[in-house]
């Protein structure tokens, strides 16, 4: 039991620079407090004590902000950071070396009484606001950007953004090194590679209309249609001021 108290304030030295101090640790992070409070509360529910279970559950919500269903799995030096917001359902499993931001939801997707949430594997990083939904698998080792929704399963070692959630790179990093505001933005990058295009196509236009000896400027196409349009309107004018 105090091995295990004292590979997760280690593991929370490792994971949070913030960390200054052992104390600081014990008293001020209320992700440490949510994960320790689940273990007893997780303990209960295996034994079938489940209304003690859920009101432990309970209580440790109201004073961490944090919601962990005593029925949920949790893996060796899990770590929540900041913590707030955070919900972990019922059928959730998490493996080991995860590291969960504020506002992380692991939520189902049906009210049938069967596995109906995520199961993270080792190392899973998952960005502030994050959500996976339903009874899919997250890889091992990989990363889910922030706000980000996952609603399909993701194969180990990729990054996962957008809405839904889509794979846009395999990691050559640690999981560890917390840049989320480098991770690619696939709406973006769908938009430059249009933009490209584009300008490609333009380009070949231009050559093509330079081979054949077109080349008119789209100002030159409209005054030509405007010429071409000049002596129908002055009939019409000329027989509309005939006819008064």
């Amino acid at each position: 039991m105090f091995n295990n108290l004292r590979e997760d304030i280690k593991t929370v030295f490792a994971k949070d620079p913030a960390a200054r101090s052992v104390l600081e640790v014990l008293f001020c992070y209320p992700g440490l407090h949510a994960l320790w409070a689940h273990r007893v509360a997780h303990y209960l529910w295996r034994h079938k004590l489940y209304l003690i279970a859920r009101v432990i559950s309970h209580i440790n919500r109201f004073f961490t902000g944090i919601e962990i269903h005593p029925g949920a799995s949790i893996g060796r030096r899990c770590f929540i950071d900041h913590g707030s917001g955070v919900v972990i359902g019922e059928t959730a499993e998490i493996g080991d070396d995860v590291l969960l931001y504020q506002g992380v939801v692991l939520g189902g997707t049906t009210l049938e009484k069967k596995k109906r949430h995520p199961t993270l594997g080792n190392g899973v990083e998952m960005g502030s606001g994050a959500i996976a939904l339903g009874p899919i698998t997250i890889g091992d080792e990989a990363r889910v950007g922030s706000s980000s929704v996952v609603i399909r399963s993701v194969p180990p070692g990729v990054t996962v953004v957008g809405i839904p959630g889509r794979v846009v790179t395999k990691r050559e990093k640690p999981a560890m090194d917390l840049e989320h505001g480098k991770l690619p933005d696939p709406v973006s990058e769908a938009i430059r590679g249009i933009l490209k295009d584009h300008h490609r196509l333009e380009e070949r236009l231009k050559a093509l209309e330079n081979s054949i000896g077109t080349n008119s400027s789209r100002q030159e196409l409209k005054e030509k249609q405007k010429a071409e349009k000049t002596p129908v309107e002055s009939q019409v004018n000329r027989k509309e001021s005939n006819d008064g």
